[in-house]
């Protein structure tokens, strides 16, 4: 249960991401979170893989193994410290090494701790170091293997000195099966010796019951077994051979039939033949005649022929008598009729596990002290269970000591990330793209999941594949928190490091759009514009290319007739009035418009200034107000929820941050920058003239119409009205009215 902050400890906070966050500055920190209200940390749970954190740690604080590091497992471990830990204030360095004086010893958990490192340097001949590191703590399977005993209640057959004792242990694993112990080696346990001895009882029973009918159930004593089995080989194809001789006797015509046809032997006769060759195994046991008896021991199908011959040496001969050379059908019934009692008693069979150790081993064993003597040497084992359990946890005590602190900068705040020092566990390295350098990728299983919640990021994301000469493959998630998306877009390549510095090639699949920054919201309208303009001049461009194709078909299409019917009269030039008109009007349009424009601009005086922001605002302020508004809402939060964490609260992504996780390209500061491109296009002089030609025209028309005019431009426009004068336009005739009936 989460609890509530205790008074008893004093906490101090940092405020980032929108939230106050726990500062932890010494060892006390650590050990009294369990009196931090969780509701001020800032996750609650982790995934154990996809962090840039070793993954062994995280799986020794997971320890219901469900693949998550919860609060609650976060919290038994700090309690666990402060039992084997006498100076905490070590969690902080993050050191490789633990010093043995780091252990607490006056409690019973610090003192087998303490005792346990000092066995597990011993062991490694490191007797004086008076530190332990993770990779010392990890040699313990070297410490088990060295030692005769190591307390997990499983012994090796090779650790029982007493001869006849270790065969038997080592027929308990064989029979059994066995099981690892700390050092590797195949054992024993008490379970596997229980199970052992249950089943040569289970065989001694079952040989029990042979025994109360020994003539019925075992007709050749002790080779009945293997008789039966001889009899078994062949037992069908004996049954197949009667079975085609009933078969002839019925009807003689079936009898060459039955022998198998020329044709086959002409078949098999072009291969290469065995004696056991498959071609003639499914030939007749013997050439098959009318009531005749079959044959034991010569004259039979070479591919059944030791089969047979098996079969005659330990079942007819010791139930038939040695001179038996055939069999007929009758005699066959009588051997089968021996072996009903052995079949019956054979499929009750018990203790099947331990059967190869023969009934008289059984017997001994079962007879012998061996069954106690084993659990004595399991018991004994489990005498320094607590010694060697100390050892295991060794190695969690190093880890926690390396690795903790740095976890918790990653889980109960959010240090790592926000002061920049180093990255954050979920940081998996940086990618390179359109000129930016991103520092905020994470690992993605399964990109179309993640994009549904990380979508509530406001963060512009660009999902990439990124893969490694060497096959390996992944997906990340990287933030673009600065620049523009101008040339963001599926399908662009760029270069991604992952922390260990190794490079990946990375090609976008997928884009979660939002704003990047004010700066692209501010330019944003003029680039849709000049797009715009771009997109309806090539169609403008394309209609008048088609036209002009169509006209120079049609054109070659006249040509052609006129060639064969005669040159038409040409049509006289026509002066199209209308065509003029039309452009005068457009031209003084334009210029009107211009010449208003300026005149209202040159109107405002010294207004001018904030003129000119307010038509700036005017286009791109909308865009701008959006775009705050989402960049004041990004959030951290989802894009790690949506990777199996749970956040705590709003991680928020500010402008600031987000243009130190993302970087933009820039020179290096001193660098020396040569402006002459010699591959620089030419500039054409005409969009100046025309542009100029423009404002002066309208600058004219603005100084014309100039209220209050000075004098000379009175005459001026006088003297022009004396030569064109003015004549309004005649008023438009009324209507006639209706005659009135």
């Amino acid at each position: 249960m989460a609890t509530r902050t205790s008074n008893s400890h004093r906490w101090s906070f940092f405020r980032a991401g929108g939230v106050d966050q726990v500062l932890l500055e010494s060892g006390a920190d650590i050990l009294n979170l369990e009196n931090l209200d969780q509701k001020l940390w800032v996750a609650l749970s982790c995934p154990v893989k996809g962090l840039e954190f070793d993954e062994r740690t995280l799986q020794l604080l997971d320890t219901d193994k469900d693949g998550r590091v919860r609060a609650p497992e976060i919290l038994a471990a700090t309690r666990w410290l402060k039992k084997v830990l006498a100076k905490p204030d070590g969690l902080l360095d993050g050191s490789e090494t633990m010093p043995l004086s780091a252990i607490q010893t006056g409690t019973p958990e610090g003192k087998i701790m303490l005792g346990a490192a000092k066995q597990i340097l011993e062991g490694l001949g490191k007797g004086d170091e008076t530190e332990i590191s993770v990779a010392d703590a990890m040699e313990t399977a070297k410490i088990f293997g060295t030692a005769k005993l190591n307390g997990d209640g499983i012994v090796p057959p090779e650790s029982i000195d007493d001869a006849a004792l270790r065969k038997v242990a080592e027929e308990v694993v064989a029979c059994m099966g066995g099981t690892p112990d700390r050092s590797g080696k195949a054992g024993f346990n008490a379970a596997a010796v229980d199970a052992f001895f249950a089943e040569l009882q289970a065989f001694a029973d079952w040989h029990k019951l042979a025994e109360a009918d020994a003539k019925g159930v075992m007709p050749l004593g002790e080779g009945t077994a293997p008789a039966h089995a001889a009899m078994t080989a062949v037992a069908n194809k004996i049954e197949d051979y009667f079975a085609r001789c009933r078969l002839a006797a019925f009807d003689a015509r079936a009898q060459a039939l039955l022998n198998q046809a020329e044709a086959k032997y002409l078949e098999i006769a072009a291969k290469d033949l065995s004696v056991a060759s498959q071609d003639v195994a499914h030939f007749p046991l013997a050439q098959i005649e009318a009531g005749r008896a079959l044959p034991t021991g010569d004259k039979l199908n070479p591919a059944w022929a030791g089969a047979m011959a098996t079969f005659q040496k330990l079942v007819v001969e010791p139930l038939l008598g040695a001179d038996k050379k055939s069999l007929s059908e009758a005699d066959f019934a009588t051997i089968r009729g021996k072996f009903v009692a052995f079949e019956g008693w054979n499929a009750t069979k018990g203790g099947a596990k331990v059967a190869g150790l023969g009934i008289k081993r059984a017997k001994d064993l079962l007879a012998s002290k061996a069954k106690e003597l084993l659990h004595k040497a399991i018991a004994q084992d489990l005498t320094v269970a607590k010694e060697f359990e100390g050892l295991a946890e060794v190695e969690r005590l190093t880890r926690y000591y390396r690795d903790l602190y740095q976890l918790l900068n990653n889980f109960v705040a959010f240090g790592d990330f926000y002061s920049r020092k180093r990255p954050a566990v979920f940081q998996a390295g940086t990618l390179y793209l359109d000129g930016r350098s991103c520092d905020l990728c994470v690992r993605v299983d399964d990109p179309g999941k993640h994009g549904v919640l990380a979508t509530l990021a406001k963060s512009y994301l660009a999902y990439c594949d990124v893969t490694r000469p060497s096959g390996e493959k992944m997906t990340i998630a990287a933030a673009f928190t600065a620049g523009d998306s101008d040339h963001l877009m599926v399908g662009r390549n760029g270069l991604f490091y992952d922390r260990k510095g190794r490079d990946w090639d990375a090609t976008i699949t997928k884009i979660v759009d939002n704003p990047i920054s004010i700066r692209q919201a501010f330019f944003g309208p003029y680039k849709k514009l000049l797009r715009w303009i771009e997109e309806s001049v090539a169609k403008r461009a394309a209609a008048a290319d088609e036209a002009s194709t169509s006209k120079l078909i049609a054109t070659a299409q006249a040509t052609g007739e006129a060639a064969t019917q005669g040159p038409a009269a040409a049509p006289k030039p026509k002066f199209d009035v209308g065509v003029v008109a039309a452009l005068g009007v457009g031209v003084g349009a334009i210029t009107a418009a211009i010449g208003g424009l300026l005149e209202s601009f040159l109107g405002l005086g010294k207004w001018i200034p904030f003129g000119v922001i307010g038509l700036l605002l005017a286009i791109s302020g909308p865009a701008m107000l959006i775009a705050w508004m989402k960049l004041r809402q990004r959030n951290l939060g989802p894009i790690l929820d949506a990777n199996g964490w749970a956040v705590n609260g709003r991680m928020k992504v500010n402008v600031p941050l987000g243009g130190a996780l993302t970087e933009t390209a820039t020179l290096p500061a001193g660098s020396n920058r040569l402006l002459t491109d010699p591959f620089a296009p030419k500039k054409s002089p005409w969009p100046k003239i025309i542009i100029g030609i423009l404002f002066l025209a309208g600058l004219f028309y603005a100084v014309w119409r100039w209220e209050p005019a000075p004098s000379w431009l009175k005459d001026a426009q006088a003297a022009v009205r004396n030569v064109i004068p003015y004549t309004p336009p005649a008023p438009a005739p009324a209507a006639a009215e209706p005659e009135k009936k």
